[in-house]
């Protein structure tokens, strides 16, 4: 039988399988490129020219749309997962690909809320405000005068997730054979449960609506409201929220810079010290600043929910490092899911949580850190990779990617801002009187509430 559209109209399965099979061939092409020529560096010794290539791959990458984007772009930010010349050419890939054309659009929002739609709109604007991996923003105005921001996702998205996902399993799987310090397979099904998360705009309607319930004593920071009756599990439209990008404030005054990281600082750590939830795509395409230099919070596709042991986890960490605490860093790192933990894979990883805690343990005034050619944390990420390298590797816990992934992604923000401020005290006022109990009860709660089930 026939699937069945949100307009009642057969969509032929024959079409999507088409389309699937259309998308392994693009795919394949782009990604069993650049894992043949790794292998053949690695038993051929054939030399390749790293940097000529990984431009090329960037090229083939930004002509297709969908997740393989969203996927290139998640692989650049975890440390030594690709070679550096990959990670340079992938850091490029911006969520700015070309938007679909006006009859696409208008296609698509008839499968979406029907016949007439243009109806249920003052006005609907045909030029995309913005265009992403996985779908495109436009700007409307409610027949009552709300003005409005329409996600969009492109067409047949849940095909072309399958399609990369096995083509990322091939190619990671390559990339082990060249290099078997990190093994992939938790970063591989962690970033497939997140992926097919984001197809859900339904779902990420509720975390929309989440995130505006733990931020809401925050004044310096704005949270979207779901429009529920132009929302589809396909559309999300929501309120519009004015702002400038982040990289208009680049220049600004140093104090304005430090407000504006302070507002985005309490963004992101409120919701996880809170409540153990994360915004798992801290880009700059993802944040506006208003006039007030405040926060608009957007995109909630990407969220990820941690236990409250994990959370407790960071801390204990924390205080670890505070103390040289060697006792309690392994009952952190098992908290998280680490197992055989060895002397040397301690030192490697207190190596790596030193550079992510630096900030918050020194109790000044200071910048983030420092970028080592393009990329933040570069130095340190060698190093540790090279360690790991010696004492046979590491498995890297699922839930650990994104926690790591996100902090990374925070800290190149405020690089961009070169903010300075005090985090040891902006952290410590955060966590003071921290109780995991209490933490479990409040996140179980909310969720609830919005009927999210926490995070596999």
């Amino acid at each position: 039988m026939a699937k069945q559209t949100r307009t009642g109209k057969p969509s032929p399965d024959k079409s999507s399988f088409t389309r699937r099979v259309r998308r392994y061939a693009k795919v394949s092409t782009t990604m069993t490129g650049l894992a043949a020529r790794l292998a053949g560096q690695k038993y051929l010794g054939l030399d390749i020219n790293k940097p000529e290539h990984a431009r090329q791959l960037m090229e083939s990458l930004g002509d297709l749309k969908g997740p393989l984007l969203k996927i290139a772009q998640l692989l650049a930010t975890i440390p030594e997962a690709l070679p550096k010349e990959y990670v340079l050419e992938l850091q490029k890939l911006q969520s700015h690909a070309p938007p679909m054309g006006w009859s696409f659009v208008r296609r698509r929002m008839t499968t979406e809320l029907g016949a007439g739609w243009e109806k249920k709109f003052r006005s609907f604007e045909k030029e995309a405000v913005a265009a992403a991996s996985l779908g495109q923003v436009h700007r409307a105005v409610t027949p009552e005068g709300v003005e409005v921001a329409c996600k969009l996702q492109y067409p047949d998205m849940e095909s072309a997730v399958i399609a990369d996902l096995k083509q990322l399993k091939m190619t990671l799987a390559v990339f082990e054979q060249y290099d078997r310090t990190i093994a992939t397979s938790e970063i591989q099904k962690e970033i497939a449960a997140r992926l097919h998360e984001e197809l859900d705009y339904e779902r990420e309607a509720r975390h929309m609506q989440l995130y505006g319930f733990m931020l809401k004593d925050e004044k310096s920071v704005h949270v979207p409201e779901v429009v529920p009756s132009l929302s589809t599990d396909r559309l999300l439209t929501a309120t519009w929220l004015e702002g400038k990008e982040m990289l208009n404030f680049v220049k600004a005054p140093q104090a304005q810079r430090n407000r504006i990281a302070l507002n985005l600082f309490r963004a992101w750590y409120v919701p996880l010290y809170g409540y153990g939830v994360i915004h798992g795509d801290p880009h700059l395409g993802n944040y506006t600043v208003g006039k007030d230099d405040s926060i608009n919070l957007m995109d909630f596709g990407c969220v990820r929910v941690f236990p409250a042991r994990f959370v407790e986890g960071v801390i204990t960490l924390y205080r670890a490092l505070q103390s040289d605490n060697v006792d309690m860093a392994v009952s952190a790192y098992e908290s998280w899911g680490f197992k055989n933990m060895s002397k040397e894979l301690i030192e490697v990883l207190n190596m790596w949580a030193r550079f992510l805690y630096g900030p918050v343990l020194d109790n000044k005034v200071r910048t983030i850190g420092v970028v080592t050619k393009g990329i933040y944390g570069r130095d340190v990420a060698h190093k540790v990779h090279q360690e790991l390298r010696k004492i046979g590797g590491v498995k890297l816990p699922r839930e650990f990617v994104f926690m790591d992934r996100a902090a990374l992604g925070l800290g190149s923000v405020f690089l961009h801002l070169k903010s300075e401020v005090n985090w040891y005290k902006l952290f410590n006022e955060l966590i003071e009187g921290f109780d995991a109990a209490a933490l479990a009860a409040r996140q179980k709660k909310a969720l609830k509430k919005y009927d999210i089930s926490p995070t596999s």
